[in-house]
């Protein structure tokens, strides 16, 4: 817009590209937050490239599915795949965030004697579910642990990638020439229809006697995605705000985080959609 600063230009435009194509990797960077909306960087230069985290092998991949299928319940990862897969994409709406996301409770943030950095200080955070981590901030954060709670509510969040449901590419998939129905049939198609929004929405019509089949992929696409969960992965602190809204904590490293226990894992994701200032 004609006039507009460069950060406002820079948080509009990025808010468009998230807009557009749902694309949650524009939230992957570090330095100062935006004005325009907390969850954006304030300049361009805070994007640091390609980003680091290990990549798990096809291999890996495999073994650690296999180890997995003893030690956890198919009912439970398939609800969980079943909530993930339903999530909506991010979206903005008044310049606030509406992000899906798995959300760890923070319970403690302690600062580190002798590890500040000039200007910066560094806190040794732990999370529900989590190996504890490290943040640096510009920013003093709020000190508390189970004997001094804070007032406010912090979580850590990984912003949710529906690339983790590995669902088919429907344009690789082959299609089935589908029954004429009967003159005298009495149902409606739209008894048929799943609604949308429902992860069941993405599944083609499965052919008679390949259920089966059906079955043992969307297994296994649930065991994949309990396995990369279990990955490290990047992730950013939030505070809750007074209006039960909630604000990006800006850090001057990568947060990288895991979960202590992925056979685990139905019991300590918490699925939510945040709105963020």
């Amino acid at each position: 817009m004609y006039g507009e600063n460069k950060r406002k230009a820079l948080g509009r435009l990025l808010q468009e590209i998230i807009a557009q194509s749902g694309d949650v990797s524009a939230l992957d960077w570090v330095g100062k937050s935006s004005e325009f909306n907390s969850c954006l960087p304030a300049d361009i230069t805070s994007y640091q490239g390609p980003s680091w985290l290990p990549s798990l092998s096809e291999d890996g991949m495999q073994t650690s599915v296999s180890s997995l299928q003893d030690t956890v319940v198919v009912e439970t990862i398939s609800g969980l795949y079943r909530e993930l897969g339903s999530l909506s994409a991010a979206r903005f709406a008044h310049r606030r965030l509406h992000l899906p996301c798995i959300a760890f409770l923070v319970t403690e943030v302690r600062g580190r004697p002798g590890q500040n950095q000039g200007a910066n200080f560094t806190y040794q955070v732990k999370a529900k579910g989590l190996h504890d981590f490290l943040i640096t901030a510009e920013d003093r954060l709020i000190q508390f642990w189970p004997e001094r709670p804070a007032l406010q509510t912090f979580y850590l969040v990984r912003p949710w990638n529906r690339d983790l449901l590995e669902l088919p590419d429907f344009a690789e998939l082959p299609t089935h020439t589908e029954p004429h129905p009967s003159p005298d049939a009495s149902q409606s198609m739209e008894e048929y229809q799943t609604p949308p929004g429902s992860p069941l929405h993405d599944i083609l019509p499965v052919p008679p006697g390949e259920k089966g089949t059906v079955d043992s992929e969307s297994h296994s696409r649930a065991l994949r995605l309990i396995v990369r969960l279990g990955q490290p992965f990047s992730a950013f602190l939030l505070a809750q705000q007074r209006g039960g809204e909630y604000k990006r904590i800006a850090s001057d490293h990568v947060i990288v985080a895991q979960v202590k226990d992925i056979a685990s894992a139905r019991n300590i994701v918490d699925v939510r959609t945040l709105e963020i200032l």
